[in-house]
């Protein structure tokens, strides 16, 4: 059949680098950096709760917005750590992993040609949602290497079309964590126009320095017009579990409900329950060990990035870091990304993933959510760039 019958969308879609590297990367036989998989140990609570549901028969669909008792674990989750105030039975919606999420709240809630303004380097698949929807990415770009907001930058990027704002902090792939002015800055704004705004906050316990996360719905007047993103992927090293949610006042968490009823019927049943054992058993302890334990690979790594020659912008949060490649051969980022795979055995994603313009070209981002192991692997491997 004609090639031309796909969907037309499609011509801006197609798979993206972070996918490709990893490809490449099995290919080469190299270590993988360019994929946060997170292959790092389960809390031993969550996988015993899962396979405790799967042998007692919660093997069927669960509601459509998720079980009760993750809903019930994620209401006071979110006023506990996020000074959130969420009804379970109509403010939260379970979703197949974060982007499940995201994406349902675009269905539900943008318009073909509404513009969204997004913060760059920005996060791939948060522009190819909004593509998907048919809905217009507007960059309002953050100045490296600490990437600061300036004050006006978000004011410019409204039009007459624009409906929403999406922040994502701590930030993929920039490790961007937005201070509570800078959020604030962001809210007036969206109030001033009448905006949403959208938050990815998947990587909420991964802070560094001692800085501390604040979500854009504990603001006043923004819990109304927030569609709160999260997921515990990350946190409890599940990714390839998909469970995540999303939290919103109850006329804009229906549509998001509705839309993920049609596309996932439901998150995993029995892995809900795993996520919910986890929330509610974990103590505070086990998040700063966290903290902690991430803060020192990303020392390690950055230490080493920067001996090599690839000045690293050091992360304030989450488990990416963006390199300056310049050194390196080769015109653009992916030539660089290809340089270290094959000469070093690391796989890398090219910058212009998350740029815009040719600003990109100039970086490789790099996850160092790896064991320990690994990543002294990769340090050692890095190493040989310098």
């Amino acid at each position: 059949m004609d090639a031309q019958r796909t969907n037309q969308r499609m011509a801006e879609l197609g798979h993206s680098e972070i996918r490709a590297m990893t490809q490449a990367c099995v290919a080469a036989g190299g270590l993988n950096m360019a994929q946060g998989v997170c292959d790092t140990p389960v809390p031993s609570v969550v996988l015993a709760a899962a396979a405790e549901a799967m042998a007692c028969g919660k093997n069927t669909y669960s509601r459509f917005d998720g079980l009760s008792e993750l809903r019930a674990a994620l209401a006071l989750k979110l006023a506990r750590d996020n000074d959130i105030q969420a009804d379970p039975e109509t403010d939260i919606t379970v979703s197949a992993g974060a982007t499940g999420s995201f994406h349902t709240a675009c269905l539900a809630l943008l318009n073909p040609g509404d513009e969204v303004i997004l913060f760059e380097p920005f996060y791939q698949y948060h522009v190819s949602a909004l593509r998907a929807v048919e809905a217009v990415p507007v960059i309002a770009t953050l100045a490296a290497p600490d990437w600061t907001l300036a004050p006006d930058a978000v004011d410019r990027a409204v039009t007459s079309r624009t409906k929403a704002i999406i922040v994502n902090s701590p930030g993929n792939p920039s490790g961007k964590v937005f201070t509570r002015e800078e959020l604030e800055d962001i809210a007036q704004v969206a109030m001033q126009h009448d905006l949403f705004v959208f938050t990815d906050e998947i990587y909420e316990y991964f802070l560094y320095d001692g800085r501390r996360h604040v979500s854009m719905a504990s603001l006043p007047g923004m819990a109304e017009r927030t569609i709160t993103v999260g997921g515990y992927s990350k946190t409890f090293s599940i990714t390839g579990w998909r469970i995540g949610y999303s939290v919103a006042a109850p006329p804009w968490a229906q549509a998001i409900g509705a839309m993920n009823d049609l596309l996932y019927v439901c998150a995993p049943t029995p892995l809900q329950v795993g996520v919910a054992a986890g929330i509610q058993e974990l103590p505070d302890a086990f998040y700063c060990q966290l903290a902690k334990e991430y803060q020192h690979k990303r020392d390690r790594f950055c230490a080493t990035l920067a001996q090599a020659g690839l000045p690293p912008a050091v992360p304030q949060g989450a488990y990416y870091v963006l390199a300056d490649a310049t050194r390196l051969p080769g015109k653009n980022g992916k030539d660089r990304a290809m340089h270290v795979l094959n000469t070093a055995g690391v796989a890398g994603v090219p910058g212009e993933a998350f740029f815009s313009g040719h600003e990109g070209s100039r970086y490789i981002r790099f996850s160092y959510a790896k064991t320990d192991v690994d990543l002294d692997e990769a340090c050692r491997r890095i190493a040989r760039l310098s």
